[in-house]
C-alpha cells in the first residue's frame, strides 16, 4: 500500500502559493508601469501559477491513497484530475498570449519603457521562480506526487518565459521595440508545450493505460517453483505511484495450502520488483489451459 503524502504536498504548495502570488504582483506592476506585452503575458502566466497552486491544494485534500468504503482502490486520481486542471490552465494562458500579441500588431500600441531598476526586479522574479521549480520537482519526486511534480514544470516554463521576455526587455532598452510582441509567440510556445507535457504524463493514471508489459509480469510470475503458467494479465495505474494487477494462475498444487503459498511467493516477487501494487490472483489447477497472456 503506498503511503500518504498529502500533509507534505499541501505544505509546498502553500509555500509556493505565497511565493508565486509575490511573483504575479511584481511582474504585473512592472508589466503596467513599462507597458510590455510579453511581460503583461508573463504575469497571466503567472496568474496560472497561483492558480494551479489553489487547484492542487483542493485535488490534495481529497486524493488520499487509502481505499475507503466509496473508492475501495483509493482516491489518488484526484491528483491527476488536478494536474489536467493546471494543463487547462496552460491552455489558456497561450490563447491569451497569442490574442494579445496579434492585437499588437494589428492595432499597435504605445513604445515600451524600461528602467535598469525595472530589470533589476525582474531578476529577482526569475530567482524567485528557479528557487520554486527545483524546490517542488525535489519534494514532488521525494514524495511522489504528480501534483507537485506537474506544477514543477509549469514553473519551469515560466523561468524560461521569464529569462526570454528579460532578454526581450533588455533589448527594448536598447532601441529594439519590435522583440516585445516579437518573444509573446516563442513564450506561448512554451507554455503549450508544458501543458501537453502535463497532459501526457497523467492520461494515462486517468484512461487505466497499462502500466507493466504483461510479458514482464509472467516472466517473474512462472520462475517461482509450483508455477506452470499465468495468462489473462492485466495491469493499470503508474509505476512508482500505484499499480494495480491482475492475474490468472495455473499452479501444480494438491492442496490449497501449497495453491496459497505459491501465490504468496508470486505476490511477494511483484511486490518487490513493481511496489508499490496491489495484486488481485485467480488460482486455477494444473489440468488448465491457456495461452493467452494479456487480453488483445
Amino acid at each position: 500500500m503506498t503511503s500518504d503524502n498529502r500533509a507534505a504536498v499541501q505544505k509546498v504548495l502553500i509555500i509556493t502559493l505565497i511565493l508565486n502570488l509575490f511573483v504575479m504582483g511584481l511582474k504585473a506592476v512592472v508589466g503596467f508601469g513599462t507597458g510590455s506585452l510579453s511581460l503583461l503575458a508573463d504575469a497571466l502566466h503567472s496568474v496560472t501559477d497561483s492558480a494551479n497552486n489553489v487547484l492542487g491544494l483542493i485535488a490534495s485534500r481529497f486524493s488520499s491513497p487509502q481505499p475507503d468504503r466509496e473508492h475501495p482502490y483509493g482516491h489518488q486520481k484526484f491528483e491527476a484530475v488536478g494536474a489536467l486542471g493546471i494543463a487547462a490552465f496552460l491552455g489558456i494562458a497561450c490563447f491569451e498570449i497569442l490574442q494579445g500579441a496579434i492585437e499588437r500588431i494589428i492595432k499597435g500600441g504605445e513604445p515600451v519603457k524600461i528602467s535598469p531598476t525595472e530589470l533589476w526586479l525582474l531578476l529577482i522574479v526569475l530567482g524567485v521562480n528557479i528557487f520554486v521549480a527545483f524546490y517542488e520537482r525535489r519534494v514532488g519526486h521525494q514524495v511522489g506526487s504528480p501534483i507537485l511534480i506537474a506544477d514543477a514544470t509549469h514553473t519551469m516554463s515560466d523561468v524560461w518565459v521569464t529569462i526570454s521576455v528579460i532578454g526581450g526587455l533588455i533589448g527594448v532598452w536598447l532601441g529594439y521595440q519590435w522583440l516585445d510582441v516579437a518573444l509573446a509567440f516563442p513564450v506561448a510556445l512554451l507554455v503549450f508545450w508544458s501543458g501537453w507535457s502535463v497532459l501526457k504524463d497523467n492520461l494515462p493514471w486517468l484512461v487505466d493505460q497499462i502500466a507493466i508489459a504483461p510479458e514482464a509480469i509472467h516472466a517473474i510470475a512462472t520462475s517461482v517453483p509450483g508455477v506452470i503458467n499465468c495468462h489473462d494479465i492485466a495491469s493499470r495505474g503508474v509505476l512508482g505511484r500505484q499499480v494495480f494487477i491482475e492475474m490468472h494462475l495455473i499452479v501444480d498444487a494438491p492442496d490449497v495450502e501449497t495453491a496459497h503459498r505459491i501465490t504468496e511467493e508470486v505476490e511477494s516477487r511483484l511486490a518487490e520488483r513493481f511496489s508499490p501494487v496491489r495484486i488481485v490472483i485467480h488460482v486455477e489447477p494444473p489440468t488448465y489451459k491457456s495461452e493467452h497472456i494479456s487480453f488483445e
